[in-house]
């Protein structure tokens, strides 16, 4: 793909944040409003200078910036208050790792996240799936954020350690995430140390959901070690360094990739699933549109397999502007590891660069409306290359997201099969308003189930009977 705006074509702009008291902290404008200060950061330069805390920072508002900074990642290496955090939660693994072990690290996992092997996880996800939604009835209120969490929880769980967590401890984990993620967005925005070392209770709960997490990974590892080898991640790399040319890794290797994973296949799937499910119903012509094709791709099936993949097209676009309009990851840092010049600006080593994923896609010069929840955007041929190359959900460059093809598969998967089954409706009221944290997304959704009528293909509209009978019962498609 060609580059559009190059750096070399495009003469930067630079600025400084407004604000009332921008030599103390852009940290509260961040905490009390951060969507809407992000979007206002462009209209003062490609570049602009803010504060965290005691830091100074740069944010990279154009897309061409940020491909700058991820592929030189050399000298913008990952660090900076939100990696600084997620250190002392993930240890050295892949997402928090510095650039000179990335590679050594990446090489460790990549057996399980090769095409091949993912596919191989699409019944798996299917059956999760089909099994969340089969326990919805109609007229019921489903906690939807609760349900994709838990979902994705067991699904991540069975990819990573088989069954080695019950389903108690998957619900452990589950609600020690939720308070995990909860406190690492205001590490991260007020990186005052003092503060979070005081004995209070938030403090206190957070700590705890840490270490139980890593207890629980110990366990596992433990568990494994002393028992039978699995086919899954952990399998993988326990027997690592066997083959030829693959690294072996430490037993603390081990421990920081199961917990970075498990971190970060949960949460950000299962926001980015109660996102669409919320979008879809504020959306009824791309609902019905992805209700057509499901039905059509599964023809009475009650869940998809890797074979359809290629054919549920549409809701493959419904995830992408999802992740377009509502990308979880929404705020990332980079450090300079040595003295550089960004937009015109000379920045010392050790500076914290930002980038923004939302900010990239709520620009309205690269993707017009984009309040506006479009699918179609995303059709073969609809994108233009500059939107294409503003998108960039799972990050860009070497760094890029290890599981990006296994979580949007993911994602297609859970809702083919749910939108098969069920049909999800907003309560009255007021949209949840969004609350980010260190990811952004639905946190507290609940919607009303109603059972799903099969939209007819033309052969079935011969005859409504039949397709009436087919959708009895508790409305499954195809299952009486």
């Amino acid at each position: 793909m060609s580059d559009v705006n190059s750096p070399t074509e495009r003469a930067w702009t630079a600025g400084t944040a407004p604000g009332i008291f921008p030599f103390l902290s852009h940290g509260i404008a961040l905490a009390r409003r951060p969507l809407e200060f992000l979007n206002s950061l462009p209209q003062h330069g490609d570049l602009v200078e803010l504060r965290l805390g005691p830091r100074r920072a740069w944010m990279a508002c154009h897309p061409e910036l940020v491909h700058q900074v991820l592929r030189d990642s050399r000298t913008f290496d990952k660090g900076g208050p939100l990696y600084d955090r997620l250190g002392a939660l993930m240890g050295d693994g892949l997402v928090t790792c510095r650039q000179n072990t990335h590679r050594r690290k990446r090489r460790m996992l990549q057996p399980a996240f090769r095409r091949s092997r993912i596919t191989g996880y699409a019944d798996l996800i299917a059956e999760e799936a089909e099994a969340t939604c089969r326990t919805w009835q109609p007229g019921q209120d489903v906690p939807v954020s609760a349900e994709m969490t838990a979902l994705t929880t067991r699904v991540i769980s069975r990819v990573l350690l088989s069954d080695s967590l019950d389903e108690a401890t998957a619900a452990e984990v589950r609600d020690c995430l939720t308070v995990v993620v909860r406190g690492l967005f205001i590490r991260t925005i007020a990186p005052v140390d003092a503060f979070f070392r005081l004995p209070l209770p938030a403090n206190r709960r957070y700590r705890r959901a840490v270490d139980r997490v890593h207890a629980i990974i110990d366990a596992a590892i433990a568990g494994r070690t002393a028992g039978t080898p699995g086919d899954d991640v952990l399998g993988g790399l326990l027997a690592a360094g066997r083959e030829e040319g693959t690294p072996a890794p430490t037993p603390g290797e081990i421990h920081d990739h199961l917990v970075t994973l498990l971190l970060t296949g949960v949460e950000a799937p299962a926001l980015c699933l109660a996102d669409a499910f919320a979008l879809l119903a504020r959306t009824p012509e791309a609902e019905r549109r992805l209700h057509k094709e499901v039905d059509t791709v599964l023809d009475g099936r009650s869940r998809p397999t890797s074979a359809d993949l290629p054919r549920l097209s549409y809701t493959r676009c419904v995830i992408s502007e999802t992740l377009r309009h509502t990308s979880p990851g929404w705020l990332f840092t980079r450090v300079t590891t040595r003295e550089t010049e960004l937009a015109g600006c000379r920045l010392p080593r050790g500076a914290t660069v930002l980038y923004s994923p939302y900010l990239l896609h709520h620009a309205p010069g690269t993707f017009p409306e984009p309040e506006r929840f479009l699918p179609e955007r995303w059709l073969p041929g609809r994108p233009t290359a500059e939107q294409r190359r503003a998108w960039m959900p799972f990050s860009a460059g070497g760094r890029t997201c290890l599981g990006d093809e296994f979580s949007l598969m993911e994602a297609t998967l859970v809702l083919a099969t749910v939108a098969g089954h069920r049909r999800l409706r907003p309560l009255p009221g007021p949209a949840e308003r969004q609350r980010p944290a260190i990811t952004l997304g639905q946190r507290a959704l609940v919607m009303t189930c109603e059972p799903r009528v099969r939209v007819p293909r033309p052969a079935d509209a011969v005859s409504s009977d039949t397709a009436s009978a087919r959708t009895a019962g508790d409305g499954h498609v195809g299952h009486a």
